[in-house]
């Protein structure tokens, strides 16, 4: 009987449509952006909170853009071992001396998410002397994308799903099975948000706690994936009216209970980093008065941009202009 199920099982699995993956799930990065807003202190909160849905929502734009935009991959990971047994001792800090270093196409092989936050936090102060509205709230929801994608693991190895060591599908697993099923006993009490004097050291720092995790990560998963049966690692579940294979609940509970809550620290730690980091970018600009901005809406422009987005995300193929219709 338990192999006639098995079997069932199996047929089932090929026949559905596999759980898709992204850096830290959907799910995750916005609900990143939206607890971060609450770390803001007086002065900068309140603008934050007026805008938390668009920050919230756009919190996966840089994932939509993935597929589409040549160079936008890169900015998500870096794959650290390729750089040797100490990389982070042999590859430098600063963008302009990696590449001197390393040349500027090795460094995008292989990932530039600390360069990116850091080049993300320069933006965000532009848009904040600038007083762009627009600018501030696009340039805040992709700041926080990167910025949580450094916070994972696996984005800091060429081992980036387990598929070295007999593991594809980890990635998903880690950072977005996990948080969809225990996201809600976790304690979000981070602190307030806090002037980083230098952005770009703090990114480094992230990534290499992230990468110091990537061992156990993969061990603890190994190990359990001895103890378990195919029939009792996954489970098939509807999503968006589609059959989708993804790990069990038992298994995710193992899982997770093997890590000792390294999943909601980094996600703690993702989300007072991201409120920091707008912080930071606003003291720089310094300290702009942003009740002005309160009156200001999207333009247009910025409205099509993002609905040309989810389109292109959605159909994998741009809008169409109809016959004698104009932009």
């Amino acid at each position: 009987m338990i192999k006639q199920k098995f079997v069932l099982l199996l047929l089932v699995l090929c026949t559905i449509v596999p759980l898709s993956i992204y850096s830290w799930g959907f799910f995750a990065h916005k609900l990143a952006n939206k607890m971060a807003v609450s770390t803001l202190p007086n002065g900068i909160i309140a603008f934050y909170k007026k805008h938390i849905d668009y920050i919230t929502e756009h919190a996966v734009d840089p994932d939509k853009r993935r597929g589409f935009i040549a160079e936008e991959g890169a900015r998500h990971y870096i794959d650290i071992d390729h750089y040797g047994a100490h990389p982070f001792d042999s590859v430098p800090r600063r963008w302009r001396d990696a590449v001197n270093k390393f040349t500027q196409d090795t460094l995008m092989s292989y990932g530039i998410v600390p360069w990116h936050i850091e080049k993300m936090v320069n933006r965000l102060t532009e848009a904040f002397r600038k007083g762009d509205v627009n600018y501030i709230l696009k340039c805040s929801a992709d700041l926080g994308h990167y910025t949580a994608d450094a916070h994972v693991p696996l984005h800091t190895t060429e081992n980036y799903n387990g598929q070295m060591t007999n593991q594809k599908g980890i990635h998903g697993f880690w950072e977005s099975r996990i948080p969809e099923l225990f996201s809600t006993d976790y304690d979000y009490l981070v602190g307030r948000a806090k002037y980083i004097d230098s952005p770009i050291d703090m990114a480094w720092e992230t990534v290499k706690a992230s990468h110091a995790a990537v061992d156990s990560v993969l061990k603890f998963e190994a190990q359990l994936n001895d103890r378990f049966s195919a029939d009792r690692k996954y489970a098939v579940e509807q999503r968006s009216g589609a059959n989708v294979k993804t790990y069990s609940e038992e298994y995710t509970t193992a899982y997770n209970k093997m890590l000792n809550g390294q999943v909601e620290r980094r996600l703690k730690q993702t989300i007072i980093d991201i409120g920091s980091l707008w912080f930071t970018a606003w003291t720089n600009a310094g300290m702009p008065n942003l009740e002005r901005l309160d009156s200001k809406q999207f333009n247009d422009s910025i409205k099509k941009t993002d609905e040309d987005l989810d389109y292109l995300w959605s159909t994998g193929k741009p809008k169409i202009k109809e016959k004698g219709h104009e932009d």
